[in-house]
């Protein structure tokens, strides 16, 4: 309030500046030069008259009447300016007047239509917003909002508020925390069970594997197109060394990315870098099957019913958190799958549709190819390359449009 105050007095101040001087000053009328006037005229009017009487133009008696007349004239002029040098005072008593109505009529308008509190509160959110808040402050607030979820423990959107926030402090553990008690809450959704996957991988030295990895993998195959679950499952694959797998991940990533912007850039420095590292010939199959998938294709309603399950001999071979990946795979050309389903072993015998909406890139799908081989494959490492010691069941050269039931038996094992 106090800096109003001061703005209302300089504003006051210079308003009576202007305005009250040319009103208290005397004012009086400079008459020097309307008496030289005056006297000026009546002399070129004396110099006449004597030229007119000189020249016969006038008589005596009018010379001497017009005279007289000239001098009456020139002492009534300056008589008048005599008594114009009188101070003109009158004026003053607008001084008062103006003097008290001024601030009265302002303050009277300012009060009803104006807030003078206004300026106070900007001088209080320029004190506030001059700093940002420090750690301390940061970690207070989070500290707060833990001991309100100690008090509501059911608030799984608090435990998530929560989860975020040690994720920002970088209290990965507590992070990890907090969103496991969030998905318990909240249930299978995929950007919950992404950002516990997110944490664990932080708290992990950056390595998305274990429960995280089965976490990403599983948002998956309830959003096969979330963009943060695409890069997760890639960067997992890569750190399990299983390169087309996070190269296949990354590149439907890359199609689903806004064209030219800095996300789809650096998913394609990945690829570049996951593309080093697989041989030739995965290179060449990789091309091909895109060159293949951009020739025109007649769209088709084309989806296969699968049934898998595990041979009794081979149980022991498998633990239940065992990766089951069930896919189609074209009879020749590019190995890699036209549609694919992520299980694991506990979920076995199990039943899956493979169709386009399972492909894991737009331009390589079931709906290109009349003919496939329908393969069941266990890994414990959960990669997506068949390695020794994987159990895999097949069934060969199956018609696409055939809507009949098949059934795989897993039972052989990759030597």
């Amino acid at each position: 309030m106090s800096v109003f105050l001061v703005l209302v007095a300089v504003l006051l101040l210079a308003a009576y500046l202007i305005i009250l001087p040319p009103l208290w000053r005397t004012q009086t009328i400079e008459d020097a030069a309307f008496d030289e006037r005056n006297t000026l005229i009546a002399r070129h009017r004396l110099s006449e008259l004597k030229e007119q009487l000189q020249s016969g133009g006038l008589s005596q008696s009018l010379y001497d009447e017009q005279l007289a007349e000239l001098k009456q004239a020139l002492g009534d002029d300056l008589e008048i300016t005599s008594s114009a040098q009188t101070p003109q005072t009158h004026g003053r008593w607008m001084v008062y007047v103006l003097a008290l109505a001024i601030p009265l009529v302002s303050g009277l308008l300012y009060v009803k239509l104006g807030v003078p509190q206004a300026i106070d509160r900007v001088e209080e959110v320029a004190v506030v917003g001059s700093g940002a808040p420090d750690s301390e402050a940061i970690n207070k607030m989070v500290e707060g909002l833990a001991a309100k979820m100690k008090a509501n423990p059911n608030d799984g959107e608090g435990w998530l508020m929560l989860g975020r926030s040690y994720k920002v402090l970088q209290q990965y553990p507590k992070a990890v925390d907090a969103f496991a008690n969030a998905h318990r809450l909240l249930g299978d959704k995929p950007d919950v069970m992404l950002m516990y996957a997110d944490a664990l991988a932080f708290a992990n030295n950056e390595t998305i594997d274990g429960k995280a990895a089965e976490l990403v993998f599983k948002a998956l195959e309830m959003e096969p197109d979330n963009l943060n679950g695409l890069w997760l499952g890639g960067m997992s694959k890569a750190q399990a060394n299983d390169f087309m797998g996070a190269m296949l991940l990354w590149k439907k990533l890359e199609n689903l990315l806004p064209a030219g912007s800095d996300a789809q850039k650096e998913t394609q420095a990945l690829l570049a870098k996951v593309a080093s590292q697989l041989p030739k010939e995965a290179i060449l199959s990789l091309a091909a099957n895109s060159q293949q998938a951009d020739s025109p294709q007649v769209a088709t309603d084309v989806s296969v019913k699968v049934e898998v399950s595990l041979d009794a001999a081979l149980k022991q071979a498998a633990a239940p958190t065992d990766t089951v990946f069930v896919y189609a795979q074209a009879l020749s050309g590019p190995k890699m799958p036209l549609a694919i389903v992520r299980k694991q072993v506990s979920d076995l015998p199990l039943s899956v549709t493979l169709d386009d909406s399972t492909a894991m890139m737009p331009k390589m799908k079931l709906s290109n190819f009349k003919e496939v081989k329908l393969m069941a494959r266990i890994s414990k490492s959960g990669n997506a390359m068949p390695q020794t010691g994987d159990l895999i069941g097949t069934v060969g050269q199956v018609t696409v449009t055939d809507k009949n039931l098949k059934k795989i038996v897993i039972n052989d094992k990759i030597k």
